[in-house]
Order: C-alpha cells, then sequence, then structure tokens
C-alpha cells in the first residue's frame, strides 16, 4: 500500500519561496502519475501541477505556470514541488496524490487513490 508524506510547508513573506516534499513508502514511486492539490479555506481543492511517473511530462495551473515547479526523484522516492514568488492566494493546504497509471497526468482529484495529509502553506503579506 503506497503511503505519502508531504513536507516543506511554513510560513513565508509574499515574494518568497518554498520546497515541498512528497515522500512515498510501502511502494516504488516510479510507476504513479503524482500531483499537487491545494485547499485553502472555503474554497474548492484545486490541481496545482501533476507529473508522470516518467517525469517527462508536467503541467501547471494557470495561476502558478511560471512560479511553481514540479519535480522528481524515483530513487528517492520524492516528488517535490518548487514553489517562487509566493502570494497570499497561494496559501492553503498543499496535498500530494498518486495513481498507479504510466502515462498519465491530471488535475481531476478523483482520478488519484492514493493521498498524503497535506502540508500547510501560509503567505503574508
Amino acid at each position: 500500500q503506497l503511503q505519502l508524506v508531504e513536507s516543506g510547508g511554513g510560513l513565508v513573506q509574499s515574494g518568497g519561496s518554498l520546497r515541498l516534499s512528497c515522500a512515498a513508502s510501502g511502494s516504488n514511486l516510479d510507476r504513479y502519475a503524482v500531483a499537487w492539490f491545494r485547499q485553502a479555506p472555503g474554497k474548492e481543492r484545486e490541481g496545482v501541477s501533476c507529473i508522470r511517473a516518467s517525469g517527462g511530462v508536467t503541467n501547471y495551473a494557470d495561476s502558478v505556470k511560471g512560479r511553481f515547479t514540479i519535480s522528481r526523484d524515483n530513487n528517492k522516492n520524492t516528488v517535490y514541488l518548487q514553489m517562487h514568488s509566493l502570494d497570499p492566494e497561494d496559501a492553503g493546504n498543499y496535498y500530494c496524490a498518486a495513481v498507479n497509471r504510466l502515462y498519465y497526468c491530471s488535475d481531476y482529484s478523483y482520478e488519484y487513490d492514493y493521498w498524503g495529509q497535506g502540508t500547510q502553506v501560509t503567505v503574508s503579506s
């Protein structure tokens, strides 16, 4: 059973950077597509970015393009989300999610079978 644990969240000033990590255990992550989602209080969960199992294909929400970068190190069983130029609108609980599909990358949350507990990102203005 795949288990995911996020880390790297915290409090940052507007314009700052954070790097989130999603560490997997229980299975090799290299057969899983992985995505990052976020949810702010009172708002729906939204897809932020996804990456194919091979790492060759990535997608981003329009709101984060050019500022966020998703990557993966399958040797470390970890996926990262590097976030730059953070804005208070980026604040929320960030979740990583995975699905056992090779040629896949989607921001539909219902497509993902495994979820972490989330890591909180707070951006002060």
